[in-house]
């Protein structure tokens, strides 16, 4: 089944009931994102599913996001855009030593005792995360430099010299 996303979900009533969300979100509503961007121009496609897991029962949202993200090349200061395509599945669990159970390939996902979820904030996580520490865009040419072999090092008198002599003088 699939539904708008509202604002706030109940995460355990959502894995209850194995529901599935999809849609598009504007990059223009995820303020903390656009502090990475060069602009907020563009949407983001996702897919949200709830369930528990069959072989250890676990309550898990499976998270799939595709986007391009308008980031600043620091190799050329031009904006370009940085493909995300990626797929989390996050086990819900409500104290951190829970962590123990859940399998490899399950992260974490916090959620307090009410099953309070805001889902387009766990997308613009997911985002935030996927932003490369030192953005370049892959199609730009590689900068080099051509440095001397040798450099010649000009030989200047030590200005202390002069009070070295002074001092050696005096005694």
């Amino acid at each position: 089944m699939s539904a708008s996303l509202p604002p706030v979900l109940d995460a355990w009533r959502m894995v209850a009931a194995k529901r599935r969300f999809e849609g598009v979100l504007p990059l223009s509503g995820m303020t903390r994102l656009a502090a990475d961007l060069v602009d907020a121009e563009g949407d983001c496609r996702f897919e949200m599913e709830f369930g528990r897991d069959g072989v250890l029962d676990l309550p898990y949202v499976e998270i799939r996001i595709e986007a391009a993200l308008p980031l600043l090349c620091q190799r050329t200061l031009e904006r370009f855009l940085h493909p995300v395509s990626l797929f989390q599945r996050l086990g819900l669990i409500t104290d951190e030593a829970q962590e123990a159970a859940l399998p490899e390939d399950m992260e974490l996902f916090l959620v307090d005792g009410s099953g309070e979820l805001h889902p387009a904030a766990l997308v613009e996580d997911e985002l935030i995360l996927a932003i490369p520490v030192v953005p370049i865009d892959p199609r730009s040419a590689e900068v080099t430099a051509e440095w001397p072999a040798e450099v010649e090092v000009e030989e200047k008198p030590n200005p202390f010299a002069a009070l070295a002599a002074l001092k050696a003088h005096k005694k």
